[in-house]
């Protein structure tokens, strides 16, 4: 698996989950093992159930391919084909766009949201971790 197409890497522990206003999203929030890194993320959780304490790994990629080239095919297209791809294997997969940064009020993190067709990742972290982020499509990838 080429490490040139993941933008981040980390694992997370779930401290939040807010069920409360749809009926299969809910709102997730964690951290990573040294709390720098937080994230809130709306999740299918149908697809994708969750629970407070549970960890998880989430990946950000430019591309599913195993050799880390782009596809020149639509990303819908990627479980179609015979050739294993990243997606294989995770749980939950969502294509969607890096569209916004923030520069927190401390000076020494930054924000990045990311849409993935209305379920948002917001992620606050510090510019080490966060600055290979750019504008751009990337598949978020999450396995327990």
């Amino acid at each position: 698996m080429s490490t040139d197409t993941q933008l981040f890497d980390e694992n997370f522990t779930i401290t939040t989950l807010d069920a409360s206003k749809y009926d299969r999203v809910c709102r997730i929030g964690g951290t990573n093992a040294d709390s720098s890194t937080v994230m809130t993320l709306d999740i299918n959780s149908l697809l994708y159930p969750c629970q407070i304490g549970e960890n998880f790994r989430m990946v950000i990629a430019t591309s599913l391919s195993l050799d880390g080239t782009k596809e020149d095919r639509g990303w819908r297209d990627v479980g179609r084909s015979e050739e294993a791809t990243m997606a294989d294997m995770f749980d939950y997969v969502c294509h969607g766009k890096i569209y916004k940064f923030e520069d927190t009020e401390d000076g020494q993190s930054i924000k990045a949201y990311i849409s993935f067709g209305g379920l948002l990742l917001a992620l606050e972290g510090p510019y080490k971790k966060l600055t290979p982020l750019r504008v751009d499509y990337v598949y978020l990838l999450l396995k327990k």
